[in-house]
């Protein structure tokens, strides 16, 4: 009997962001912000360490799946040719939308580095299809998801020894300087093709079991000068989604990641998750000072786990999110619409 696979809702997938999402791009950069090392990726299907930041999935992965995709997008690092057609991973953890972010954990590619990539395979794909209005055709179809900003803040402005920003700019001063760049940056993407585009906010980082085990009193409460920095940029996010819609032919909406990440961290009772502050794989106050060393024992009850280290996610928090951004549960969850609607467009 011969099982025939429904096509993907759209022919490609192209991600663009941090640790986050990077699924392999760090590692074989100079770099220690990579994660190709047990316990990461120990729930992975397959099993095993792939260079994401999890146990297991991330949110592109389960979004990937929950689009039709019979695979999880490929990293750029080891993907050319024909295998960019149905959509490539350009994320690099410590990246940042300004240049010198990240930098103090050594190799990394910033945004604009990651969109020289994607431009790279904008040429190839042209070769492959046969000329720039076929691709301009095809790529308008496929679907960008683009997050950028977290470590424009976790390895940048709230960095005073290694970086002067948090001097040289008030909160409201920074979220427009980032936004001036990444208007820009994304420009360059609307240029080479991208039409259907979804932005992600930043994530609620004053939650994270790092920031909670340096600066929060109790370990519980989060941090809220981080926060409302980060909520300035993304008020400022959901216009830019606004501005981009005028343009021609373009789809840009915008995933609430505070909001959603908010709602599951007041309800986490109700997702079945028990431990939100701190993480499953770690060091220290919160399992939260240093991050998942190498061959470290983890927590065996992952699943219960708000956070799988001191920074990110575990795959149960992921798998939430992932549903939320493709098919909205709460009004608030996406901006103008989600996932499964814009690929329906």
């Amino acid at each position: 009997m011969v099982v025939v696979r429904p096509s993907p809702q759209v022919p490609c997938y192209f991600i663009f962001g941090d640790s986050l999402v990077d699924n392999g791009n760090n590692n074989n950069i100079a770099t220690l912000a990579v994660a190709n090392y047990l316990p990461y990726g120990i729930d992975f299907p397959g099993g095993g360490p792939s260079g994401r930041f999890s146990n297991g999935l991330t949110t592109v992965d389960v979004i990937a799946k929950l689009l039709g995709f019979d695979h999880y997008i490929p990293p750029y690092a080891n993907t050319r040719g024909r295998a960019l057609l149905t959509g490539v991973n350009f994320a690099s953890a410590a990246a940042g939308i300004r240049e010198e972010t990240g930098r103090q954990l050594g190799g990394r590619i910033p945004f604009s580095g990651q969109l020289q990539n994607y431009q790279q395979a904008v040429r190839q794909m042209v070769n492959i299809l046969g000329d720039e209005d076929t691709t301009a055709n095809y790529l308008s179809k496929c679907i960008f998801s683009v997050g950028m900003g977290s470590n424009d803040y976790l390895n940048n402005y709230f960095m005073p020894a290694f970086y002067p920003t948090g001097r040289q700019f008030t909160p409201e001063q920074f979220a427009d300087a980032l936004i001036e760049q990444y208007t820009e940056q994304l420009n360059v993407l609307y240029n080479y093709g991208a039409r259907k585009v979804v932005l992600i906010g930043v994530g609620r980082i004053g939650c994270s079991p790092n920031e909670l085990a340096r600066n929060s009193p109790n370990g519980v409460n989060c941090v809220e000068e981080i926060d409302s920095a980060i909520g300035m940029f993304n008020t400022r996010l959901i216009r830019l989604v606004d501005e981009f819609n005028t343009l021609d032919d373009a789809h840009f909406t915008y995933i609430n990641g505070y909001e959603i990440f908010d709602d599951i961290l007041r309800n986490s009772a109700a997702y079945g998750l028990r431990m939100t502050n701190t993480g499953c794989c770690g060091v220290g106050r919160n399992n939260g000072q240093i991050t998942c060393l190498p061959m470290q024992a983890p927590c065996t009850n992952r699943n219960e786990y708000l956070f799988w280290d001191a920074f990110h996610p575990s795959e149960a928090a992921n798998i939430i999110i992932g549903k939320r951004s493709y098919n909205a549960q709460l009004p608030n969850d996406v901006y103008p619409m989600d996932v499964h609607t814009l690929a329906r467009i």
